[in-house]
């Protein structure tokens, strides 16, 4: 079979997986020896301000990076979250803020693993924020970028058409106490704890296509399992990739001793901690379970080989006999038993049927079949 009817072929039978390979996902997505990529988002960069107290709130969507630079110490905090990767735009609203080159170039670099910065008077973070693809089945990946300083975060993003950041933002609308008093790296820590949450919703997604896969090989009515188990399996291992670092980045927030970090919001970097930990133990079970099912499927094929085999072995057992006695019968000599009998062909088949008949009934009783 060709490659293209092949390509056809899984189409028609994942319809779940828009099977295209120039869409495919590569696995090494990083590079810094690589020139750097057009970004979908590199253009206009969009700018969205949260600028709050206890009892004041300004939200703004601001037209460019210089009308960012009035929130700088004014005494409340100010979150500023930037959709849209400009190399320019970037750089200068980050000088303005006083963040070092070296993030400014982690900003900029996208595909890197997750990871926890201090910089000079600021904390840098990185992690992949994912979502699912309703119409592929594929799990995507965008970077963002959070910094933290004296009373401000700052969040950049690839793509500026959606994040996870909505309940974030909605607690700040509604005047939420703990969000609305607290320091800057609360807020922070809002936001990392938002982007892990909503790993556990992709994770859910995946543990059904993967029961269902299940029950479809337990029932034995499933088509092309090695190949959708081959396509979820290397999703799991994006997720897990993506998400393992995470960890490590928690980690460091705990045993920081930045002075941009408060003591009493300690428990709730545990918090996030205890989450991330459970989605990385959440997708070792899945790709565990993907490894049960790949031997299943490989079980169910051997034993459907097996059946076939047994099915053709029987076949040739019980022609045997016939074979034999046809051969006896058509050996070149002058006297042979019943050749010149008027009912010897009669008598020859009829054995040659009664024999097979006898060997059918033995085996069933022998319950080989």
């Amino acid at each position: 079979m060709s490659v293209t009817r092949r390509v056809k072929a899984l189409s028609k039978l994942l319809p779940e997986w828009a099977w295209n390979q120039e869409k495919r996902r590569p696995i090494a997505v990083f590079n810094p020896g690589r020139p750097e990529r057009v970004r979908k988002a590199d253009t206009a960069p969009v700018y969205t301000v949260f600028d709050f107290n206890e009892k004041d709130l300004e939200e703004r969507q601001l037209p460019d990076e210089k009308a960012c630079r009035i929130y700088l110490d004014n005494g409340r905090v100010t979150w500023i979250n930037v959709d849209g990767l400009q190399k320019q735009a970037v750089e200068k609203l980050t000088a303005h803020y006083n963040v070092h080159p070296l993030v400014v170039e982690d900003i900029l670099s996208i595909g890197q693993r997750a990871k926890m910065d201090e910089v000079e008077n600021v904390i840098f973070c990185l992690l992949p924020m994912l979502y699912y693809n309703e119409g592929t089945g594929e799990i995507e990946a965008e970077q963002v970028s959070i910094v933290l300083g004296t009373n401000f975060v700052i969040s950049f993003q690839e793509d500026p058409e959606r994040d996870v950041f909505d309940p974030v933002r909605e607690k700040i609308r509604s005047g939420n106490i703990k969000i609305r008093q607290r320091s800057a790296d609360y807020l922070c820590y809002s936001l990392i704890d938002a982007v892990v949450d909503s790993y556990f919703g992709i994770i859910e997604k995946i543990s059904d296509r993967i029961e269902k896969l299940e029950d479809s090989l337990l029932l034995q009515k499933e088509r092309g399992a090695l190949e959708k188990i081959s396509i979820l399996r290397r999703e799991v291992m994006m997720m897990r990739r993506s998400i393992s670092p995470v960890r490590e980045l928690v980690y460091s927030f705990l045993h920081s001793e930045s002075d941009l970090l408060e003591e009493r919001h300690e428990k709730y970097y545990k918090d996030v901690l205890d989450h991330i930990t459970q989605a990385i133990e959440y997708v070792e079970n899945h790709r565990d379970m993907l490894m049960n099912l790949q031997d299943l499927s490989m079980s169910q094929i051997n034993l459907r080989m097996n059946e076939v085999m047994k099915a053709f072995t029987m076949l040739a057992l019980l022609m045997a006999p016939a074979t034999v006695i046809g051969g006896i019968f058509g050996m070149n000599f002058d006297v042979i038993p019943l050749a010149h009998q008027r009912d010897g062909f009669y008598v020859t088949v009829t054995v040659m049927l009664a024999i097979p008949l006898l060997m059918l009934i033995y085996f069933k009783r022998k319950g080989w079949f």
